[in-house]
């Protein structure tokens, strides 16, 4: 059993009805590459991620891919399977390396929130934690410049990385900074380009190692 400090979203639940939480969700494991779930697909499961990195990406009205978030260990995605019986998932999740995951059905989630009412608590973290950050994203895009948001995006993303046990190198596609920064590819390889003059990244094919962490943060300011 996965330890139940792992995940912020559960940390407004007492033991029992985390333990109760985690004790009726299933393990999951998914290959690299392999998609969890299909834009569109009837949603009726979330997903708590133990290990691994999990890609969320929705298609645009022009038939764009765009990348809305890398998620890792701690992280959970799916929560609005909870909230809308016969829902459909209003985005893809993809692994992008081995992924594991505690799935919880809206079934066994029901069934909890009867016998530990405490656990409805479970979900309004869940929304809270969205909202802002979804939050945050629609001010960034009014009113911060391309430049930092893509800095931004890949300290996140190297967050995410350290979080599930790995260094500071970053297995990210110029293409995958670009949507999740909402730019263009030639903006993301401007910005890496300075950032690796500046002695703050070195960038290579598929990957981006970040040399001066804390330089970066200052300069994503």
């Amino acid at each position: 059993m996965a330890r139940q400090g792992e995940w912020p979203v559960l940390e407004g639940l007492d033991a029992v009805a985390r333990t109760s939480l985690l004790q009726r969700s299933a393990r999951r494991t998914f290959d690299r590459h392999e998609v969890i779930f299909h834009e569109n697909d009837p949603g009726d499961t979330f997903h708590l991620v133990v290990q691994g990195l999990v890609e969320i990406q929705i298609t645009t009205p022009l038939g764009d891919v765009a990348t809305l978030a890398i998620l890792g260990r701690g992280d959970f995605f799916g929560e609005l399977a909870l909230l809308l019986p016969g829902g459909r998932r209003t985005a893809t999740a993809r692994a992008l390396e081995p992924v594991q995951t505690w799935m919880v059905s809206r079934e066994a989630f029901e069934e909890l929130c009867r016998e530990h009412p405490a656990v409805a608590r479970f979900l309004t973290n869940a929304l809270a934690i969205k909202v802002r950050n979804l939050s945050a994203q629609v001010v960034e895009a009014l009113y911060v410049p391309a430049d930092r948001r893509v800095l931004r995006r890949l300290l996140e993303v190297v967050d995410v990385f350290r979080r599930d046990g790995g260094g500071l190198v970053v297995t990210l596609t110029q293409d995958n900074l670009a949507n999740l920064a909402g730019t263009a590819r030639p903006t993301v390889n401007q910005v890496l380009k300075k950032a690796e003059q500046a002695g703050l990244v070195s960038v290579g094919r598929g990957h981006v190692t970040i040399l001066d962490y804390e330089g970066l943060v200052r300069k994503a300011r």
